[in-house]
């Protein structure tokens, strides 16, 4: 019996360190996946990329993390990590749901050129000449009416603008295509000229909500009449049997504002030729066929066949064409994001 008894500590001890053993196992191989997997900070709705992107894990055996953002801080919250961290890359792809951020990372030295299939297949308006982005499944800017309220026409929208605004909502201009709207009238009309234009719009009681999911809700719930959103957004209060119609919205030059979503290779990435895979794999006719019949009803910008683009997308194409282009306006963007922090500062 002592013998037993003298025994048995060597015997949970030799236990403890086979438990110790499975469980370091354990962790290096979690460990050993996530130093393998390619990282995506994605800005996109995690509604419709986290499928995407768990299907190219699928197709390709290539392992993903999935870093997101804020619907709040869209695509904001991520390029400025991004230019942090260009010193020491954590990302490998950053797939961003406007283009201007990405714009400004190709001018900040973070990303790394790919002329690939993908590329290739985009018509220069929506492509990086040296291949440091390539835009895909656009969203317009546009009005959201509600139909109960107003006419769903450049007229009536026009007689409210120079009347009460009380009943418009924006998103917080400082993210997201939102900014990238601003960007334009910056532009277009300089800064002088847009700063008033906003000031006046706040002064005289339109409403500033924090995105522009926030939009489509209040106008879809006639809480407001009107309001400045994007496509996506649109299809989704159509979808689920809201009073609503859209208008799109045009730059001062008279150009619909189109924003594509656009990819990227981070500068310094450990994992080159997956990056390049993934790449191809968003920017393929298949992917954007795939986002424009989802929910969110993305336009396809590269060549596709257009009898496949959902009924209700079709249209858009053409609208999308007529975009004034983006590429140019880094700078406005930083100026204007600037002015727009200050403006709302507390």
């Amino acid at each position: 019996m002592q013998g037993s008894d003298a025994r048995r500590p060597i015997a949970v001890s030799i236990a403890g360190l086979a438990v110790f053993a499975v469980i370091a196992m354990g962790w290096y191989q979690v460990s050993t996946s996530a130093r393998n997997a390619l990282v995506v900070y994605c800005a996109h709705d995690l509604l419709y990329a986290e499928e995407v992107l768990r299907d190219f894990e699928r197709e390709t055996g290539i392992p993903v993390v999935i870093v997101p953002d804020t619907e709040a801080t869209k695509s904001l919250g991520l390029v400025q990590r991004l230019i942090r961290e260009k010193d020491h890359p954590a990302c490998d792809v950053f797939w961003n749901n406007q283009l201007l951020g990405t714009v400004e990372l190709a001018e900040q030295g973070v990303l790394e050129p790919y002329q690939g299939a993908g590329w290739k297949r985009m018509s220069q308006a929506f492509r990086d000449p040296n291949g440091l982005w390539t835009g895909f499944g656009g969203r317009l800017r546009v009005w959201i009416v509600n139909t109960d309220a107003m006419p769903a026409t450049v007229q009536a929208i026009d007689e409210r603008l120079t009347g009460d605004v009380s009943l418009m909502a924006i998103a917080e201009p400082m993210f997201g295509t939102t900014l990238s709207h601003f960007a334009v009238l910056w532009d277009e009309m300089g800064s002088l000229e847009m700063q008033a234009w906003y000031r006046d719009l706040r002064e005289r009681g339109a409403r500033v909500v924090p995105g522009n999911a926030t939009v489509k809700d209040l106008v879809a719930a006639g809480v407001c009449d009107f309001g400045m959103t994007d496509t996506d957004d649109y299809f989704l209060a159509k979808a689920d049997g809201a009073p609503v119609a859209m208008v799109p919205l045009r730059a001062p030059s008279g150009e619909t504002i189109c924003i594509p979503n656009s990819v990227a290779i981070i500068k310094g990435t450990q994992k080159r030729s997956h990056a390049e895979r993934l790449l191809d794999y968003l920017l393929s006719e298949q992917s954007e066929l795939r986002l424009a019949a989802s929910k969110a009803s993305q336009i396809p910008l590269g060549p596709v066949n257009e009898s496949q683009i959902p009924a209700d997308v079709r249209p858009l194409t053409k609208w999308a064409r007529e975009s004034v282009s983006l590429t140019d306006l880094a700078t406005a963007r930083r100026e204007c994001l600037a002015w727009l922090t200050e403006e709302h500062a507390p």
